[in-house]
């Protein structure tokens, strides 16, 4: 079931320019020394210790859930503005559940409304004023408290049947009302969720008993062909309609748009020697996509030229779980691995050594990887050590720039000296992350969800970098 986070108390710890700093301890002898980052992974927390977010890093942060705990999730595409900035905002979503019996399964449409935040300033005043600290610090501890909890979300929430577990689903581009399911009976199946959809964009409030209801609708369309499960699925973006569906038998199937369904080759496309684990279209070349796998290997085929890969490339040593391909440098590719490491990739340099970037920071298997679609170089990652990391891989360590810093600032920040320079901010709280996906229309939203339940969160310093700094949050998770 889905669990909200819990408005927390201001970290003692003061924030700093780009550093939105926790401490993890309850001592006030300790707490009142030098302002402490807590490392998961390396850290631990003592009997009666507990992280608590500052909200000061968090322009907007709240969690839902919609019942069940959902594998996968999408961001519906709305007509409220290409490019949206101002608060409050409205976000359409669909999900799919995976409930404990097969049979109360279920696809969610959901409206988030009122989400209202507040812009705020990369260094507070007091950071650098020596004046009036303890006036500011209560002054800001009230607005927060104020912002928590008077401007409540509001999740307005439709339910459509589906048969089986749903380990995958996306919205097509061009027409965002029609999803697609990857259910965990084997079958793949399209809907049209049109009325429901416009039945949320047209209501206020919902009814009382309107989330017990599971409405029962027919799908456009449901493809049996696969031999197997499967999770990898993927629309075009060039090609209104355009599909591919890979399954855990390492096969991937073509489904073309005609004038009222789809026809699906049945002559899979075959390369990979084990699971096919994502697949993703390319951004600039209608009939080129890539596949990634538990072989290890990331694969570039296109649909002209046969049933075999036209590049495949040994990635990881690991499991290949996701990919990434970047919609505003299409030459990027980026790769998550089970062994918590996660890479970038210039595909044209694909014969010689394409690897750009390799990180290993996540603990535990990357679940999710995602470039932002408002800034190339960055990229948002989940992992089943419960984090969910931006970074940007523009940014290098400049020791002249942070000198200056440290030098404006009436408290040193005491960040680990081995954080990746690249590394803007972790977000934590939500228990065994599955999959997040940047609001395409909202820069810097990025909702998120987990076995707990979802998370919508918009990093305070996303709008505004400061390179060579490193952002650092922690959440804290309460029922």
């Amino acid at each position: 079931m889905g669990r909200t986070i819990k408005k927390a108390r201001k970290a003692k710890a003061k924030k700093t320019k780009k550093k939105a700093e926790a401490s993890s301890s309850s001592d006030p002898a300790i707490a009142s020394g030098p302002a402490k980052v807590w490392q998961p992974g390396v850290d631990a927390l003592e009997d009666g210790e507990e992280l608590q977010f500052d909200p000061q890093a968090y322009n907007y942060l709240q969690g839902f859930g919609i019942g069940w705990s959902c594998l996968s999730f999408d961001v519906v595409r709305d007509q409220l503005g290409l490019v949206r900035s101002e608060f409050p905002h409205m976000v359409y979503g669909v999900a799919g559940t995976q409930a404990e019996k097969p049979q109360w399964n279920y696809i969610g449409v959901f409206k988030l409304s009122n989400i209202s935040g507040k812009k705020r300033e990369p260094i507070p005043p007091s950071a650098v004023d020596g004046d009036n600290d303890a006036d500011s610090d209560s002054s800001s501890d009230e607005e927060d408290e104020e912002i928590s909890e008077d401007k409540k979300l509001n999740v307005h929430l439709k339910k459509v049947a589906h048969a089986g577990g749903v380990n995958r689903i996306r919205s097509m581009t061009q027409q965002p009302h029609i999803c697609a399911t990857w259910g965990d009976t084997g079958h793949v199946q399209v809907w049209d969720l049109s009325p429901f959809l416009n039945s949320l964009a047209e209501s206020g409030a919902p009814a009382p008993d309107e989330g017990d209801i599971i409405h029962r609708h027919t799908p456009a369309k449901v493809f049996s062909g696969h031999k197997n499960e499967g999770y990898a699925i993927d629309w075009s973006p060039l090609v209104a309609g355009r599909l591919v569906s890979g399954d855990c038998n390492n096969c991937i199937h073509l489904w073309e748009p005609s004038s009222n369904n789809w026809n699906v080759d049945s002559n899979p496309f075959v390369g990979h020697t084990a699971s096919v684990e994502d697949l993703q279209w390319s951004p600039t070349e209608a009939d080129l996509f890539a596949s990634c796998s538990v072989d290890g290997t990331i694969a570039i085929w296109d649909i002209r030229k046969g049933k075999k890969p036209c590049i495949s490339v040994k990635a990881h040593k690991a499991d290949v779980n996701v990919i990434s391909w970047n919609r505003l440098a299409s030459c990027m590719i980026a790769s998550g691995c089970d062994d918590g490491s996660f890479s970038v990739r210039d595909l044209r340099l694909i014969e010689e050594d394409p690897v750009v970037a390799h990180f290993e920071y996540h603990k535990k298997a990357i679940t999710s990887i995602e470039w932002s679609p408002h800034e190339a170089s960055s990229l948002a990652v989940t992992s089943e050590d419960h984090q969910l990391t931006i970074w940007d891989l523009s940014l290098e360590r400049d020791a002249e720039e942070e000198a200056e810093f440290r030098a404006k600032m009436k408290e040193q920040p005491n960040a680990p000296e081995n954080l990746p320079p690249q590394l803007l901010f972790v977000h934590q709280g939500q228990r065994d992350l599955k999959e997040l996906h940047w609001h395409p229309q909202i820069p810097s939203m990025i909702i998120s969800t987990a076995i707990d339940g979802f998370n919508v969160l918009m990093p305070s310093n996303i709008d505004t970098t400061i390179p060579g700094s490193t952002d650092i949050a922690m959440a804290s998770a309460e029922p």
